[in-house]
């Protein structure tokens, strides 16, 4: 089912484990970063997450909420989540809306929607 790719590849990131997080994405994938721009493609994604995700010693992704319809050959995932990513005991915490359509088995689509400025500031401050 599309909402089991979509858990998979929530528990590949939350593992730290980009390499597996990206097997659940098609060669051609969009993500859609909404406030900071897209990229296409796994070399992308990797470019794109790997320097984020580096810095973080913990990555938790808690799904609040989630709809799923389709199945493995075309379906759709919306969730919403409290992204978590800490270092000793401080924590960045970033609501986010995320889209994600699966096609034959992987995601070809993710799309999340999280406000910007709250990230930035965020980070700032952890530095």
């Amino acid at each position: 089912m599309p909402a089991d790719v979509v858990h998979h590849f929530i528990a590949a990131i939350e593992r730290r484990d980009l390499d597996h997080a990206l097997t659940h994405l098609t060669d051609d994938c969009e993500y859609d970063n909404v406030p900071m721009g897209k990229v296409f493609g796994r070399a992308a994604v990797r470019a794109t997450l790997g320097p984020f995700m580096a810095p973080f010693e913990r990555i938790e992704w808690i799904v609040h909420h989630q709809i799923a319809s389709g199945s493995l050959d075309h379906g759709v995932v919306m969730n919403e989540r409290l992204d978590r990513f800490g270092n000793g005991d401080r924590w960045i915490e970033l609501p986010v809306a995320g889209l994600f359509v699966v096609q034959h088995g992987q995601i070809s689509l993710w799309r999340d929607y999280f406000d910007r400025e709250s990230l930035l500031s965020q980070l700032a401050g952890s530095a």
